[in-house]
């Protein structure tokens, strides 16, 4: 009778054994899906990127776009308000809620991450968190957000920040970890991102 064993070590019966291997396929075909729509995230078409990716399972409100060079390792749980602006070359977890409201600007190539690894765990295993970010926020270029972390209306993360805890209303973030250095003075926000560039 054949013995198989996981990545550490362990024995497992033959019904773990299938059930792995069925998981592993799934991943492997989950993991092509994912290859297909990064190439296709090159299209120079808003309206076709934006109908591929509600078709893989996003949910994106009337006026936002994406542009080109995005990628994600799950668009299923992937929520986007209306008139909110993703940069190019960002990065968009999806494996745990990520919920972006109204209004949003995030510029190009930020990184938001709904997993991580426990340092700590004897199997180095990753947790899922959600993430929010509210309406009118402003998240600049290269902006790291880590997951379980909520960013309230109006804030301002600055470029290259690393936020890894809330972020309170109408406030400015900088730095890496990310603290307060600064106010938004405009505190009743009404204006609308505008139409994206046709090509990116």
């Amino acid at each position: 009778m054949a013995i198989f064993h996981n990545r550490m070590g362990q024995e497992l019966s033959g019904r773990q054994a299938s059930s792995k291997i069925a998981n592993r396929l799934y991943n492997y075909l989950a993991d092509f899906a994912l290859f297909c729509i990064q190439v296709l995230s090159y299209i120079p078409s808003h309206h076709i990127r934006r109908f591929l990716y509600r078709l893989a399972g996003a949910k994106i409100g009337q006026g936002s776009t994406i542009h080109m060079g995005c990628s994600f390792f799950s668009l299923k749980k992937v929520s986007i308000g209306e008139d909110s602006l993703i940069g190019r070359g960002t990065f968009l977890d999806g494996r745990a809620p990520l919920k972006i409201g109204d209004h949003v600007d995030i510029a190009s190539e930020v990184m938001i991450y709904n997993s991580e690894h426990n340092i700590n765990s004897d199997d180095f295993h990753a947790t899922l968190a959600p993430v929010e970010i509210e309406d009118y926020v402003f998240i600049g270029p290269r902006a790291i957000i880590l997951p379980n972390v909520r960013i309230d209306k109006g804030a301002v993360v600055a470029a290259g920040a690393v936020v890894t805890k809330d972020v309170n209303e109408f406030v400015i973030v900088g730095g890496v970890p990310a603290e307060v250095i600064g106010e938004r003075k405009l505190k009743d926000p009404k204006y609308r991102l505008g139409r994206a560039r046709l090509f990116q």
